[in-house]
């Protein structure tokens, strides 16, 4: 049982030198390349119509205060050949009140959606605001905001003195 394990142990042992050997070769061989990484471009495809393609389709606030600002933008592109006109935001209840651009978005154009919460409700939440379009193919368009908003902090108790 002994001369099992221990030819085991050489064979490993000889396998992991012998890997080791070749991967310090290829490294002294030859000149060093240098690879340039780029980050890959998000390519939007083009739409034949108007299109809508958001940076970020969910927005999280993290963890604010209670009564901090509660706005924020989503940012879209127009990725079609015609005007994008937005017709319609529609929050998912009164504490998320979203602004719809008035002007149509030109084909390349970006354009912003803006959402207010009211951070005046203390707790965990994850709205959604449904955004009506003539967009191809995405008529009707969900977009969320999620966070949670601490409560006031609690004065510390005077001691009693007796």
């Amino acid at each position: 049982m002994k001369k099992i394990l221990f030819i085991a142990m050489l064979v490993v042992f000889g396998v992991s030198a012998s890997n080791a050997q070749t991967k310090s070769k290829s490294k002294k061989s030859g000149k060093a390349k240098i690879e340039k990484t780029v980050a890959p471009k998000v390519i939007t495809p083009a739409v034949d119509g108007a299109g809508m393609v958001f940076e970020n389709e969910t927005i999280d606030y993290g963890t604010i205060a209670h009564n901090a600002d509660g706005r924020r933008e989503f940012v879209f592109t127009n990725n079609g050949n015609k005007p994008l006109v937005i017709e319609s935001t529609q929050g998912s209840c009164g504490c998320t009140v979203p602004t719809t651009p008035k002007e149509p978005i030109a084909p390349g154009a970006k354009g912003t959606i803006g959402v207010k919460y009211a951070t005046d409700r203390i707790g965990q939440f994850t709205k959604t605001v449904t955004v009506k379009s003539n967009a191809v193919g995405q008529e009707t368009k969900v977009i969320t905001i999620k966070g949670n908003v601490l409560p006031d902090p609690t004065p510390a108790a005077e001691p009693t003195k007796s």
